[in-house]
């Protein structure tokens, strides 16, 4: 009974260690596609990252990424950047695998 305790209780800490990992790379992902759209209307420097920053807060907002689409959907319009959704999305994966690459890496 204990070898089956002991294997319970560490697969409660890696499934606990898996949610705080992917939680760090949506939080890592929202501010590397907000230092990516800061860019995309011309802010650098430290507007580019309260930018970031304020995107990383939209991306809290509510579960799922739709929040953090909608956030950098509206301001690419507002700055008459021309992207595709299929565009902003594609780079809001990349920038999610890149940031799970970090985080796994210890980074």
């Amino acid at each position: 009974m204990s070898q089956f305790n002991d294997r319970e209780r560490a697969e409660e800490k890696k499934f606990q260690l898996d949610a705080e990992q992917e939680f760090k790379a949506q939080a890592r992902r929202a501010k590397i596609v907000g230092l990516w759209t800061a860019n995309l209307i011309g802010l650098s420097g430290e507007e580019a990252d309260a930018y970031a920053k304020s995107v990383v807060m939209a991306d809290l907002e509510e579960a799922g990424v739709e929040d953090l689409f909608r956030k950098i959907r509206a301001d690419l319009d507002l700055h008459a950047v021309q992207l595709s959704d299929h565009q902003v999305r594609a780079k809001m994966e990349e920038a999610l695998n890149e940031a799970r690459a970090s985080v796994k890496a210890g980074q």
